[in-house]
């Protein structure tokens, strides 16, 4: 479902999709102008990380990555690398979507850019977000930016309708061990039921915290670059996974955190708590530093196969 532009806000109707489907689309999500801007920092940063040689605070590194070809899967907190990427989270049309599906008072939780190499740049496997991190409430989403048009070819997003309102699916390996995917063969999987989010750069899509989704290698010679801002309303507050972040700060630094944090409105010390299910994601992967660290030492099976550096049917 398409969000024709200008948008300040959206239509009953368009949250009424998005409660029943737990995705949307919306086109020209920021001005050409804001679009520039945030390329230009992206692909300043991707070439920073030629001087890069593994994975550190800043970047996680696609398999082949080298000097004379930066293949990266993310640029982690993007928003503390640059400005821009904060500054046009609270002063674009982004905010007013929010506002309509999150209530006054909304915090970013986290972001990332995803920034998928051509020719094979790693998949992401089917998983809900909500897996990682349950919170008190399900008032949490991620908006997914497209710097870059994104089409079938380049490891768009896939979601599949209404998997938001039914159950959250075990993302543990044969032994247990939780590896940030679902099963390929579980009998609430179903693939046969994907749809594809593609779309022009400017474009963002929106999808709901219990949503299943995923995304496949990129397999063009373009690069596949999507903001993603993990937001949540302020009175969600983390049960488990996300949780550990709040329990490396001290209490002072906490609060303002949290303050940093809001993109509008105000925090809450009053978490609303409302009946969802909830899987806690331990034990954890051998290495947990990243979704893709997640499923690759975790030994997720693959929907995608073996392309996008995966090994033996796992994802890389």
């Amino acid at each position: 479902m398409n969000v024709q532009s200008p948008v300040r806000a959206l239509t009953d109707e368009q949250i009424a999709f998005y409660r029943e489907n737990g995705y949307l689309m919306v086109e020209n999500a920021v001005t050409p102008a804001e679009l520039d801007a945030m390329r230009k920092v992206t692909y300043d940063l991707i070439d920073r990380s030629r001087a890069v040689t593994v994975s550190d605070d800043v970047f996680d590194l696609d398999e082949g990555h080298s000097a004379e070809n930066p293949r990266l899967t993310r640029i982690k907190l993007p928003h503390k690398q640059h400005p821009i990427y904060w500054d046009t989270l609270v002063g674009s049309r982004i905010t007013e979507v929010l506002k309509a599906l999150l209530g006054p008072n909304v915090a970013l939780s986290t972001a990332k850019l995803n920034t998928k190499a051509p020719g094979g740049g790693a998949a992401v496997e089917w998983h809900q977000d909500w897996a990682f991190y349950p919170h008190t409430n399900d008032d949490l989403l991620a908006v997914g930016l497209m710097l870059e048009d994104v089409d079938e070819a380049n490891g768009p997003l896939q979601v599949i309708p209404g998997s938001h309102r039914g159950p959250v699916l075990p993302h543990t390996n044969a032994d247990g061990v939780f590896c940030g995917a679902v099963d390929p063969d579980h009998p609430d999987f179903h693939h046969d039921k994907a749809v594809t989010l593609t779309g022009k750069a400017g474009s963002m899509t929106v999808h709901h915290v219990r949503m299943l989704h995923g995304s496949a290698p990129n397999v063009s010679d373009r690069a596949r670059l999507i903001l993603f801002y993990e937001c949540l309303a302020a009175d969600a507050w983390p049960l488990v996974g996300g949780a550990s972040y709040y329990q490396r700060l001290p209490q002072r630094e906490l609060w303002e955190d949290l303050h940093k944090r809001m993109i509008c409105g105000r925090p809450t010390t009053e978490p609303r708590l409302v009946a969802n299910p909830v899987r806690v994601p331990l034990p954890p992967a051998p290495d947990a530093g990243s979704i893709f660290k997640t499923q690759k030492t975790g030994g997720a099976r693959s929907v995608f196969g073996s392309k996008g550096g995966s090994s033996g049917g796992m994802m890389g």
